[in-house]
């Protein structure tokens, strides 16, 4: 069973006098003053828990901290201030030594480039963290396989790594990760160098892994999309700091302040949104009692439009016992896809199968 990661109140400061420039950040100098002073404050205050089980991605634009937040998690990085704590032992008082028995029993990284071994077949490259450990070859190997296979790599470990696409090589990435059975996986920017589509395909092979093995996974990302589509929970870093940590319809919904905003203005709505995210909890019975068709909670916008298209009232949002628990005009799905010019008007026609058949100002 995957274990809980805690980051505890990190900083991490470059330059002269670190602890005093944490303290002088305490106190409330901003990030631009320490710059002109030659420090740079790459990580500020950042404090969150990763659940067990939990995809919890860190996103944010170049210099945000994100990656340096990262190399904190496994010890690759000593915090200035703060504590990382991980299945309840605390990892920033351990020594070299055995931080390096950490990272290789209970942590494994999956790079943003895949890292492996040109001499090495891809049978031997997913068997790498096991030969660091000093797990017998018989062992290794078979441990190794098991592993190809979950990443959708079965038939291919004899192949060297350039005989596969940069898709194919980041599964032995992702296959060598999983090979050592550590509860907690850190991936950077995993898939950022792959083409869109074959990086889709990786993000859909995690999201099915995941299922499976349920380990404790933190992801790094600049790309909103990727991070709303892997993640339970999100994180989103600004200059150092963390701005917000939610679910992908508490970030889009519920923006902490402007800046997450700007963020989330292009993003496919349709593809996050649930009923429970746009429904109005000011109920009236007429609705659910008609007869007609209702959405669940958890329906997703898409499929809510085509409801509210063959309905000549407000969705009822009904839970699993039938109980009303919420309500959607039609309006209120127009104003959540960012056109709220307008009363729309109810639906004369129920063979209309989509939102855009009754039209945005219908």
């Amino acid at each position: 069973m995957s274990s809980r990661l805690q980051a505890e109140r990190l900083y991490k400061v470059f330059g002269r006098r670190p602890g005093e420039a944490v303290e002088r950040l305490r106190g409330g100098v901003d990030r631009e003053e320490l710059r002109a002073d030659g420090i740079t404050a790459a990580v500020i205050d950042a404090s969150f828990t990763v659940e067990p089980g939990e995809i919890f991605v860190v996103m944010g634009l170049s210099g945000s901290g994100k990656s340096t937040l990262l190399r904190m998690l496994n010890g690759l990085l000593e915090p200035t201030e703060g504590r990382v704590v991980f299945d309840g032992q605390d990892l920033t008082a351990l020594n070299d030594r055995q931080m390096r028995e950490v990272r290789s029993r209970k942590v494994s990284m999956v790079f943003q480039h895949f890292a492996l071994f040109p001499h090495r077949s891809v049978l031997e490259n997913a068997a790498y963290g096991l030969e660091v450990q000093g797990v017998p070859r018989a062992e290794r190997h078979e441990r190794a396989n098991k592993a190809l296979i979950l990443a959708g790599l079965a038939g291919w470990e004899k192949s060297w790594p350039d005989e596969l696409s940069g898709g194919m090589q980041q599964r032995v990435g992702l296959a060598r990760a999983l090979a050592t059975d550590a509860d907690l996986l850190l991936m950077d920017e995993s898939f950022s160098a792959l083409d869109p589509l074959i990086r889709r395909d990786m993000q859909d092979q995690l999201i099915e892994l995941q299922k499976k093995l349920k380990k404790t996974i933190v992801f790094i990302t600049h790309d909103l999309n990727e991070a709303m589509r892997l993640g339970d929970r999100i994180a989103v870093m600004r200059d150092g700091r963390i701005v917000q940590i939610g679910t992908a319809e508490d970030i889009l919904v519920r923006p902490a302040n402007d800046y997450v905003a700007s963020f989330t203005q292009d993003v496919d709505r349709s593809r996050v949104l649930t009923a429970a995210s746009v429904m109005e909890t000011e109920l009236r019975g007429d609705e659910a009692d008609c007869g007609c068709e209702t959405a669940r909670p958890d329906t997703s916008f898409g499929e809510l439009c085509a409801v509210s298209a063959r309905l000549a009232h407000a969705v009822a949002v009904v839970d699993k016992k039938g109980k009303l628990v919420g309500r959607v005009p039609r309006q209120r799905l127009v104003a959540f896809l960012g056109d709220e010019q307008g009363e729309p008007a109810p639906c004369d026609n129920p063979r209309d199968k989509t939102l855009g058949a009754v039209k945005t100002d219908a």
